[in-house]
């Protein structure tokens, strides 16, 4: 599916609690069939930003939109897009999954009464959805959670640590549900979670920030992540390693262009072309080229106070700008 539609808009969005400034100038969307990662260090924000989009705590300015509706001026309009678990779903215990689904969805009067069967189905719980909620493993739980969360067709789904305590079978399982959810209904997910390995493996985009300052956004695809204005390492193998790094060295192609049995250099990804291309013209011959993968742990560390001292002048000055922005 195309994803184009913006379902969750957060515009210059900043919030204090007591003196503490929590949140300086947060702006991030979120489109139609994207599952959107939303990272940070512990003491961030990120409970904060979720519990304004749900209106659970004022903001003291900027703008939050679900579905085009304001989340303050058309408070109810907005909520009737969004679905949400937040650490953990709330269930009936002594009653059964299909019990439980039921009772929530006589809160919405218009609901078809074959919507229930067809969450169970989405969640895959069809062998179980009549078993008391007490017998269920905590993945279990997660799973009818999300079909309560979806059971009235929400355009925007909410989740905060889902996968908490679960298991690597129960991680998979709620990972598929959500790929199908945004892949097959275009459900727009959010996510806020510290697991990276897992969100890598998950999302489309992440949003990272620190100390309540947005401090950068990362498409992921299969193969790592990459942005077409954004430097990565490269290896070229050739046996003209001398020649070329004089010829690099020369251009403005490249940075750190250095021979140790194979050429190594840093580049932006649009360069590449370019580079193979001048290097073939001069005679060096290019036998293999790869990119160094950067994980998403490696994208963190680098853009949060978790990195090594010195890595980080672009985030303080974004926190000196943002006047004072403190831990949460």
């Amino acid at each position: 599916m195309e994803q184009n539609k913006t379902v969750l808009s957060i515009k210059h969005v900043s919030k204090h609690l007591g003196k503490r400034k929590i949140l300086s100038d947060i702006t991030l969307d979120v489109k139609e069939g994207e599952i959107f990662g939303f990272l940070g260090p512990n003491g961030s924000g990120k409970t904060t930003t979720i519990k304004l989009i749900l209106g659970l705590l004022r903001m003291e300015s900027g703008e939050i939109s679900i579905c085009g509706h304001d989340n303050v001026k058309e408070f109810e309009d907005a909520m009737r897009c969004v679905g949400g678990i937040i650490v953990n779903p709330e269930m009936y215990k002594y009653l059964t999954g299909r019990q439980n689904l039921e009772q929530y969805a006589r809160m919405y009067p218009d609901l078809p009464r074959e919507r229930v069967d067809e969450v169970i189905r989405l969640v895959r719980m069809e062998s179980r959805i009549d078993d008391k909620i007490a017998k269920y493993s905590l993945g279990m739980r997660q799973r009818l959670g999300i079909a309560q969360a979806v059971l009235h067709n929400p355009r925007l789904l909410i989740l905060d640590e889902p996968t908490n305590g679960l298991d690597p079978a129960g991680i998979k399982e709620l990972r598929d549900v959500l790929k199908t959810l945004s892949r097959e209904q275009g459900v727009a997910v959010f996510v806020s979670s510290h697991m990276l390995s897992e969100l890598q493996l998950m999302c489309d985009r992440v949003g990272i920030i620190d100390r309540g300052v947005t401090v950068g956004y990362r498409s992921l695809d299969a193969d790592g992540m990459i942005e077409e204005d954004e430097a990565a390492h490269y290896t070229l193998e050739t046996p003209d390693g001398e020649k070329a790094v004089e010829l690099l060295s020369a251009s403005a192609l490249c940075t750190g262009a250095q021979y140790d049995g194979a050429l190594s250099f840093d580049a932006v990804c649009d360069s590449v072309p370019e580079i193979v291309s001048l290097l073939c013209r001069e005679g060096v011959r290019v036998y293999g080229l790869a990119r160094q993968k950067k994980s998403l742990e490696d994208t963190f560390l680098e853009m949060t106070d978790t990195a090594d001292v010195g890595t980080q002048p672009v985030v303080e000055k974004q926190r000196r700008a943002a006047k004072g922005g403190e831990d949460a």
